[in-house]
């Protein structure tokens, strides 16, 4: 299989959460400038600089996102500022889910999760997925998982 990408809506979601953070970060120099403590540029200042920074995080953060089903495993690749390339042996999912939230659901996303045996950082989470793709993925990691599982046992 190749390199699989998010679906671009997927940067709806993430720039909504960076402006939600942005408006988070600045409601505190809001107060300041309310009692009177801070400059009124202060917020504005802030504001924009936390807002610049998530935004354009959310949008590259999109760019690194990639997965790849390979005959052994599914490889995940992502990260920003801190790259991190994950390998889930296909022998080790233990079940998969396909996930709707509130917010995936009004943009028409959803995400897989494949569950890992492991104590910790247990599970992977591939967002951006069509609802379809996401049962596609889920079905497709399944057959994969009990076919790699006969093959590995003994």
């Amino acid at each position: 299989m190749t390199t699989q990408t998010l679906h671009p809506r997927i940067q709806i979601v993430w720039v909504l959460r960076a402006v939600l953070l942005s408006a988070l970060v600045t409601a505190p120099f809001v107060g300041g400038v309310y009692f009177e403590y801070l400059p009124q540029w202060v917020p504005v200042a802030v504001g924009a600089a936390v807002l610049t920074l998530s935004v354009t995080h959310a949008l590259l953060r999109y760019r690194r996102w990639s997965y790849e089903i390979r005959e052994d495993a599914l490889y995940l690749d992502r990260g920003v500022v801190t790259q991190v390339r994950t390998t889930v042996p296909l022998v080790r999912i233990q079940h998969v889910d396909s996930r709707r939230g509130p917010v995936e659901r009004t943009v028409g996303l959803a995400s897989c999760v494949v569950y890992t045996a492991g104590s910790r950082g247990a599970d992977v989470r591939i967002p951006g997925l069509t609802p379809d793709g996401a049962s596609d993925l889920r079905e497709e990691l399944k057959r994969l998982a009990i076919r790699a599982d006969g093959e590995d046992a003994v």
